[in-house]
């Protein structure tokens, strides 16, 4: 991972975000500036196939950057390459589209700060979330946290929010073996943190407004559904069977 040279990194992996990309970025930098501390953002473009990354570069501020890939790889890639290249002692992630509010990310570093957290995590389940939802992903993320809580052990309510802090220390460790690029990256993080003993995992609130398609067809449905219980056997696989992430 890069030198430090920042007190906060946040990551927005980005996909066909032309609409609102300079919004969201512009938003987040307001809130980031009112923190009061020197941070850099950087923009994942995950695949050339609109203006993304040209809406990005008009913006013209040294602490944004951009990293940008021809093809669509998914979000743990874009994630897992803009983590590698932050300069932060506090780095994380926030998905573009601004669906989550971006103010979270102060009571998260509260959080952080105030309980020595190895990550902060936002939770849909925190009691002073505000959530508009779709009923099939609330089944989807139901199911999908039983079976990652009897997989894995940990006890997080939620694991699937696109916004995520973890100490620098956390990062390089953890960042380096993740594999997964689609559907199941946000488990396999947390997996392989917590197996390397990073267990001071804390949630924190967030506000979501989700503004996606409200329905996913049956086929979809079950199309995701296959793929995150595969990218999720393939962790367990690798974590509790072949520890593979535990080799040097």
């Amino acid at each position: 991972m890069a030198n430090r040279l920042y007190k906060l990194t946040i990551v927005v992996p980005s996909y066909k975000q032309e609409e609102t990309i300079k919004k969201d970025v512009n938003r987040l930098m307001h809130i980031l500036i009112a923190l009061h501390m020197p941070f850099e953002i950087i923009v994942v473009v995950d695949g050339i196939f609109d203006s993304t990354h040209k809406r990005v570069k008009s913006l013209k501020d040294n602490r944004i950057k951009i990293i940008r890939f021809k093809k669509n790889y998914g979000k743990g890639y874009a994630v897992k390459h803009g983590i590698l290249q932050a300069k932060g002692d506090i780095v994380g992630f926030i998905d573009a589209g601004m669906d989550l509010d971006p103010k979270e990310l102060e009571t998260m570093l509260n959080i952080m700060e105030k309980n020595k957290a190895d990550i902060v995590i936002g939770s849909k389940l925190h009691p002073d979330s505000h959530v508009n939802y779709p009923i099939t992903r609330k089944i989807l993320s139901w199911g999908y946290r039983s079976l990652t809580h009897i997989l894995f052990g940990f006890e997080i309510k939620d694991t699937q929010v696109g916004m995520k802090l973890f100490k620098r220390e956390v990062a390089q460790k953890v960042f380096p073996k993740i594999l997964v690029k689609r559907f199941a990256f946000d488990i396999e993080v947390l997996a392989v943190a917590y197996g390397f003993g990073y267990h001071r995992i804390y949630e924190s609130p967030v506000h979501l407004n989700f503004t996606g398609i409200s329905t996913i067809s049956s086929r979809n449905f079950w199309k995701i559904i296959y793929w995150m219980l595969w990218d999720t056997a393939a962790v367990f696989y690798r974590l509790k069977i072949v520890h593979y992430y535990q080799k040097k």
